[in-house]
This record gives C-alpha cells, structure tokens and sequence, in this order.
C-alpha cells in the first residue's frame, strides 16, 4: 500500500472511531449505567473497559500517523536494506529465447564492448606517422636475418585473422617454433604479451621476434637498428614520425610497430551491436551461449571488453592462470597439455599461460599454446573439463565430480549439471558472434 493509500485509511479510521467512542459513551450512560444502578465513577470504568478494542485501535493508527510522516527514519532504511532484485521488464528477444532485466542484483557481470582505440603510454602516443612507419616495418622482411620473413608472416593482417594457422609458426631457414602465433588483432588492450606474458607492452614485444634465433634471427637489436638505417627509403618516414634530429634506435622501431599494431581492432562483431542495444544482433542460440559462458565461469578468466584477464581493463595479477586447474588424463595425454610449462618451472605438472583474448577465436585455428587442437567444439569441452572441473555429457544423471586433494587428504563431491553437446554447441555459436564481419568475409571469400 502506497502512503497515499495508508493516508486515506487513517482518515476513514479516525471517523469511524469517534463515531464509536460516541455509541458506546451514549450506551453506557443512557441505557446500560441506569439499568445496573451505578455511580458516575462506575460508568466510566465501564466505558473503558468496554472500549479497551477501540484504545488499541487509537495506538495503531497513531503508529501509522507516525511511520507516514517520518518515512526515511522508518520504512524506507528497513526496505532498501532488504531490498531484492526487481524484475522491471520482460523483453521476449526472439521465439525462443526471453530475456529479463533485473534492477538492484549484487555482483552481476557486466558485458562490455571493446573502445574503437587502444590505450598507448604517454611517451608513445599513436599519430598517423607512427602508424603509417610501423604498418611499413611490420611487413617488412628485412627485419629477418635473410630477408625472407616479416612480422606479417606470422601475423597475417592483410588477408588473414592475424596468426597463420599453423600449430608451430615457421622460422627462418624452415626452423619450426615450439607455440602457436597468437593473434595480433585487439593486441593493444593486452597488459601483457606472449603466451607466457613475458612482454608488459607492444613495444617489449616487438623487440622480440628479430632476435628469436628460431623467429627473424638477427644476431642483435643494434643489427636490427643498422639494418633500417642502411635503408635511405626509411630516413624521412622516420624523421615524420619521430623528429628530423632523432636517430633511428630500436626503441623507435619497436614504438613505430607498437602504434601500428594498437589500431588493428575488431569492434564490428555482432557481440559489440548487441550490448550496444542492437537485440536482434544474436541469436537465440547465441543467446544461450552467452549465457552459458557466463553460468559455467568461462568469464572468470576471459572477462572484460577483449576476454581475457591478461587485459588493460582488468587488474595485472589476473594476467595468468594454471593450466590445466584440474588433471584430465584424457585430454592432457591426447593433446601435451603439459609438455610445455610456460611460465613456470620447466617439468611442472601444472603450466602457468597468459589468459588469451576469445575476440575473433573461430577464424584463429588451431587453438591453444600448442596448436594442438584444430576445433573449438573440442577446445570447449577441454576448457570446461580441466578449466572449470565441468562433465560434458549428454546424461542429465552425470552430475557428481569426485575431487581429493592429497595434499590436505580432504575428498569433496561436487554436483553440477553436466554440459551436453547442445551447450557445448550453443557457447560455440556464441564465440562466432566475438568475429570481427570484415575478417569473416575476407576468410569465406579466400582474399
């Protein structure tokens, strides 16, 4: 009841109490006192007693008079206490999926979209002349010590999703690595760099590869400095870019590549046109995918606008995570999940890896540091099962996962519903929607 309402009924209340107090005042010392003979005294006693309802009635609403005019000190601090979510709306999205919107939830994940330009540092802000040099160093094979491999030779911005789709990337003189090229699409909102996140920026970064005896395999950074000096073509580029009386240092190099790299971002995905307000931009499978991804705690690690901890819009100690959490002979033995430690000891059970970015992942196969898996159905089911201790299968009764821990000789059981291949299917189709449209076209069209 509104206070409006609570007005109203205190109005009628007080009516009809006087009207009482009047009939039974006028009962007791007209008809009931004289019939029982008693004195004044005694018809009052009788008064009250016989309208004792009607004094509790009077506490009542002088309760209620008080909590109307006083609303902050009363009603309203106890309701925003124990305030619980409010279902404000119903939106029905499509045929088979609804949607609701919750107001005054705690804790709830925000999806968020990816900004149309990367953060650079101070001391290397992005300019149209840095961009237009790195874009030329970053296709450039003189980089490599026989001048037949570039940064692009990896990192295929021009026709491909930035990687090349091979499990170990190609070297110099037809040397193989040991990990797959991650993507450098969205690179720019990454805190830090490689798959074992050795590098904290872009500029880092590109110093690495040219000096990588098995990447570019230039002897040293001041080979790599000589050799664009040794290049007129470079002078003036140079000069536009960093001032005519700068020399040319890796430092400008690596800050040239860097400014180049922060403007290669993928924000035109149906993922971004959906939390933007475009709700026809996902599908109902989508939808559930979304949803999926979120219940199952895929987002505890690729969270925020680019999915992944390792960003710069979450915090740095969230940049890297064991893997895999939960021992899966099945698929740690089928795919070497261990072979490699990455960032931790070498020979650990556990390998320690930057969390990568999901935007664009369903054109960026084979997937993970390996490249040992060639379909991301499958790399769904593997993070599932040893990211997030998950069953997938398709009985409903597969439900309990029996953990012991023999370090603190504990056993704990964990009911969960399993993940059947419909929602491994849905989150898959939901990965679809984080591909940039104009990557998806170039790679059906083959250009």
């Amino acid at each position: 009841m509104g206070q409006a309402g609570l007005i109203g009924f205190m109005n009628v209340g007080i009516v009809l109490l006087i009207i009482g107090f009047s009939v039974l005042l006028s009962m007791v010392q007209f008809e009931l006192g004289p019939l029982s003979n008693l004195p004044p005294a005694r018809k009052w006693l009788m008064t009250l007693i016989l309208g004792s309802g009607m004094v509790a009635f009077s506490i009542k609403l002088i309760i209620i008079a008080t909590l109307i005019n006083f609303p902050k000190q009363t009603i309203q601090r106890n309701v925003a206490a124990q305030k619980a979510p409010l279902v404000t709306d119903w939106e029905q999205l499509n045929k088979d999926t609804p949607r609701i919107r919750l107001e005054g939830m705690q804790k709830a994940y925000v999806w968020r979209t990816l900004p149309d330009r990367a953060p650079a540092p101070e001391w290397n802000p992005t300019t149209p002349e840095k961009v237009a040099l790195g874009e030329r160093l970053f296709h450039d094979p003189a980089l490599s010590i026989d001048r037949t491999l570039s940064c692009s030779s990896c990192h295929d911005v021009r026709k491909g999703a930035g990687e090349d789709h091979r499990s170990d990337s190609l070297g110099v003189k037809g040397q193989l690595g040991s990990r797959n090229a991650p993507t450098v699409w969205n690179s720019g909102f990454q805190a830090v760099l490689f798959w074992d996140g050795r590098a904290a920026s872009l500029e880092e970064q590109a110093k690495g590869p040219p000096v990588n005896p098995v990447e570019m395999g230039m002897p040293s950074l001041e080979a790599v400095e000589q050799r664009i000096r040794d290049n007129p073509a470079y002078r003036e580029s140079f000069a536009k870019a960093f001032g005519a009386d700068q020399p040319i240092t890796i430092r400008q190099i690596s800050a040239a590549i860097a400014a180049y790299e922060r403007t290669l971002n993928t924000t035109d995905t149906p993922y971004d046109r959906f939390v933007r307000g475009d709700e026809k931009a996902l599908s109902a499978a989508q939808l559930r995918g979304m949803a999926l991804f979120q219940s199952v705690g895929c987002v505890s690690c690729h969270s925020g606008p680019n999915f992944s901890g390792a960003s710069v819009f979450d915090p740095p100690p969230a940049a890297q995570r064991l893997f895999p959490v939960f021992d899966s002979p099945k698929y740690v033995n089928r795919y070497n999940l261990t072979k490699d430690a990455g960032a931790n000891a070498p020979g650990s059970k556990q390998a320690i890896w930057r969390i990568p970015s999901l935007r664009n992942v369903a054109l960026t196969a084979p997937y993970l540091h390996n490249g040992s898996v060639d379909n991301l159905p499958e790399v769904v089911r593997i993070m599932a099962t040893v990211q997030r201790g998950k069953r997938v299968s398709n009985d409903a009764n597969d439900n309990q996962t029996i953990i012991w821990s023999s370090r603190d000789r504990t056993l704990a059981r964990i009911e969960s519903a399993p993940l059947s291949d419909r929602d491994v299917d849905d989150i898959v189709v939901f990965l679809q929607a984080l591909s940039s449209d104009r990557l998806l076209a170039r790679s059906k069209s083959g250009a």
